[in-house]
């Protein structure tokens, strides 16, 4: 749920965007008639597309927080984005003076490409778009300064926001005056548009190994035991004891790193003199102890099953 209304030209370039984002959770098929009653302007104001939701029994989540303008070098960068189930589509549009680009990615791959000098450019659904360019037609006069192209946007976007949810009533707007020349613009561009999508490759890649560990933290915490032997004592130098591990069991670090295997051995530490070699270690109500008497042990591990 978007609205973003571009100007390139050879003032400059100025865009303006709502900060709307809408999550729906529901039957597919109920939602995609409460999203073709939405798209086709049928309904005109929030309390309706709640009330409309409800009927239909899908949950909905409306925010006006999002940002969808940045500043990237020289440009600036509009975008609107789709969630699917494996990939986020976006659609981007980066303008400067005399040049724009309009990029579309699935994910962190380009899948198209279009380059221009100068015009209005809107992103937004069918019917806000439309909204939107009977306003502009109205309203827009090319010999203003960009300050007052940002402020036609805004009211544009405000009146567009009364007779549509799909746009919200909070707005960005952000201007760049380079000096550019057509050709110097797209050169500009295209260095600036490589450099922004390596960025969101990276940042892709660092999530998806966020994830990775964080699902590997989640299957390794349940496998933390808290209940049952663990090894036996092999060695024991005053304090300390070493302990090796049975055949279902292995220590990790802090980090979910396995520090010893089934079989090896880990060091504890023990405040008893009563220790001896072949004592049993076991974790009983989550307190790691001997079996024979029941006498703490400390260690810098953590005990997982196999």
């Amino acid at each position: 749920m978007s609205l973003i209304i571009a100007y390139i030209g050879k003032k400059g370039c100025v865009m303006a965007a709502d900060k709307r984002k809408i999550g729906y959770f529901g039957d597919k098929k109920n939602l995609e008639k409460l999203e073709e009653e939405l798209y086709s302007g049928s309904i005109d104001n929030d309390e309706d597309f709640l009330n409309r939701a409800s009927e239909l029994g899908i949950s909905i989540k409306i925010t006006d927080d999002a940002s969808k303008l940045k500043t990237v070098g020289n440009c600036i960068r509009g975008e609107v984005s789709t969630k699917g189930t494996f990939e986020t589509k976006r659609r981007r549009i980066y303008g400067t003076t005399n040049g724009y680009q309009i990029i579309e990615l699935l994910g962190s791959e380009t899948e198209s490409r279009k380059a221009g000098e100068k015009g209005i450019i809107i992103f937004g659904n069918n019917y806000a778009k439309q909204l939107a360019e009977n306003l502009i037609s109205r309203k827009w006069k090319s010999s203003q300064s960009l300050r007052y192209m940002g402020e036609v946007f805004e009211d544009i976007l405000a009146e567009v926001a009364s007779k549509t949810p799909t746009v919200g009533d909070k707005f960005d707007v952000l201007m760049q005056q380079p000096n550019f020349s057509t050709s110097s613009a797209q050169k500009h561009l295209n260095i600036t548009i490589d450099h922004d999508i390596k960025v969101l490759t990276k940042f892709r890649q660092e999530l998806t190994e966020k994830l990775v560990q964080q699902n590997i933290a989640i299957d390794m915490a349940n496998k933390i035991i808290n209940k049952g032997d663990v090894g036996r004592v092999v060695a024991v130098d005053g304090n300390m004891l070493q302990v090796q591990l049975n055949d279902k069991t292995q220590a990790m670090d802090g980090n979910w790193k396995q520090l010893a295997g089934p079989g090896q051995n880990v060091l504890m530490f023990t405040e008893s003199d009563n220790v001896k070699i072949g004592d049993k270690v076991v974790i009983q109500n989550e307190d790691l102890c001997l079996k024979k008497d029941k006498s703490s042990l400390r260690c810098d591990i953590i005990l997982c099953s196999l």
